[in-house]
């Protein structure tokens, strides 16, 4: 009597491969933080990349390390910085004159009417959010405010303790641009507009 077990295809008995494993949690959170306007806390983080808070919070911390030069590998540009209770990419302190000469030299000389109008309502709204001057323009602005950021005519102001989103306002480089001392010296909006409050609130325009 012979043992069927000894004739069985070896196909047969193979065990089904293991499922590969997932993206490493750290690559799926560099992902995200490439690609963020705006601060995320680690819960916005942990939903994102569906993983535990805690696991989140650690890889973080795993993140900031690697790119301060405390792992193996060397210190990067950019470093992992939280703002306003949330976290983002940003450039090093050390290379902002050589990222703001490089951008400069890219910027056209001349704003288009998108930024011009974007500029003005920042002027007259700030301190005000992204959202907030994409909400007043109905469109959005985000390469808009990229623009302006370089050509230093706006800068992030702070940041809201809640949403964690930037505020913006404007630099000295605009009033020496516009040749006036302080925003004061703007113009009055009403006039410009049809009933003297298109787009802004009740009581905030000038």
């Amino acid at each position: 009597m012979t043992d069927d077990t000894s004739t069985a295809d070896p196909a047969e008995t193979t065990a089904e491969p293991a499922e590969p494993p997932t993206t490493p949690l750290t690559e799926r959170l560099e992902a995200i933080l490439l690609i963020i306007d705006e601060p995320l806390g680690l819960v916005a983080l942990a939903a994102a990349v569906g993983s535990p808070v805690p696991a989140v919070r650690q890889a973080i911390e795993t993140l900031v390390d690697d790119y301060d030069g405390k792992g193996a590998g060397p210190r990067r540009g950019f470093e992992l910085r939280e703002v306003g209770g949330g976290w983002r990419l940003y450039v090093r302190e050390d290379h902002d004159a050589l990222v703001a000469e490089f951008v400069g030299g890219q910027a056209p000389a001349r704003l288009s009417q998108a930024a011009l109008e974007t500029l003005a309502v920042i002027a007259y709204k700030q301190p005000v959010t992204r959202g907030q001057v994409a909400s007043i323009r109905a469109v959005n602005v985000d390469s808009v405010v990229r623009t302006l950021l370089a050509r230093g005519l706006i800068t992030e102001l702070f940041a809201d303790s809640e949403t964690g989103a930037i505020n913006y306002g404007t630099t000295d480089a605009l009033l020496q641009n516009l040749g006036i001392n302080s925003l004061d010296e703007l113009p009055p909006i009403s006039p410009l507009l049809d009933d003297g409050a298109d787009g802004f609130d009740e009581g905030t325009i000038r």
